[in-house]
């Protein structure tokens, strides 16, 4: 597997970013432009990732997709199929998003995220983004989370038989996905559930903790790896075993200094595997 973070970390230019993720120990990157920008400095990210030796892991989203409000829907919609090209461009091994909610925030949990009409209308939206972009060098994705579309291993495998896109792939983020006692309990059953399901289709995936708190009612927290109790070691054994290339990043740190310092932990904690 290939170790890599969220954060382009302080640099000054293209051959310094990529440096400082060699530096790091990364092996793998989340390209940190988007199609919006010029596209002279995407080239330059892009043949300094070449010249280090890094692979690019993912071109982020995080647009919602299903905004109630039209235009703001069309807007991301055509940001999703952008960013998706870029990420063709690129050679990235996915691009990501979440599916999108049915609320005020982009990212939020609610009720209506789990009707029928949002399932209708996640399908729709990942088949459109999928066609319009026609990609042939990257996967489209969605990250699972806690409270919307995909929430377990196999309402994803439901969701990739229905969407019935070759360019649509897994983003792996398990600890998105611990969201009841059994999955924290159980989580070694739980990791090998998602790699024996979608494991031929992983295309990236996501690394960071989760604290279960002793007060009521259940209290699932994330955290930065170590901080918790999840068996992060069986997780990328797991992950590495699906392939020696796959992208494990490191990511929902506030600094650089935090960045380095949970570098560091998983270097040691995953000795052997990268």
């Amino acid at each position: 597997m290939r170790l890599g973070t969220s954060s382009p970390l302080k640099h000054n230019s293209p051959e310094g970013w990529a440096a400082n993720q060699v530096k790091l120990g990364c092996g793998t990157v989340v390209f940190p432009l988007c199609c919006n920008d010029d596209e002279q400095k995407i080239i330059a990210y892009k043949e300094a990732a070449e010249k280090a030796a890094l692979t690019i892991a993912e071109v982020g989203i995080w647009r919602n997709s299903l905004a109630g409000d039209a235009d703001e829907r069309q807007r991301n919609m055509d940001y999703c199929v952008n960013q998706l090209r870029l990420a063709d461009f690129l050679g990235a091994r996915c691009a990501v998003n979440v599916a999108g909610a049915f609320g005020p925030r982009w990212d939020g949990g609610y009720k209506a995220n789990f009707t029928d009409e949002a399932w209708k209308k996640t399908v729709a939206m990942v088949q459109e983004i999928i066609d319009r972009a026609n990609v042939r060098n990257t996967y489209f994705t969605l990250e699972p989370m806690p409270w919307m579309i995909p929430t377990g291993p196999q309402e994803y495998l439901r969701l990739m038989e229905t969407v019935d896109r070759d360019r649509f792939a897994v983003h792996m983020d398990i600890i998105n996905m611990i969201n009841s006692a059994q999955r924290y309990f159980n989580a070694e059953d739980f990791i090998d559930e998602c790699a024996e399901l979608l494991g031929p289709h992983i295309r990236s995936c996501h690394i960071k903790d989760v604290h279960l708190d002793e007060r009521y009612t259940l209290r699932l927290e994330e955290c930065g790896p170590g901080d918790g109790e999840f068996p992060l070691r069986h997780y990328v054994e797991k992950m590495n075993a699906l392939d020696p290339d796959m992208p494990v990043i490191l990511e929902h740190l506030n600094t650089d200094e935090e960045y380095i310092k949970y570098m560091e932990y998983l270097k040691e904690k995953l000795n052997g595997l990268y």
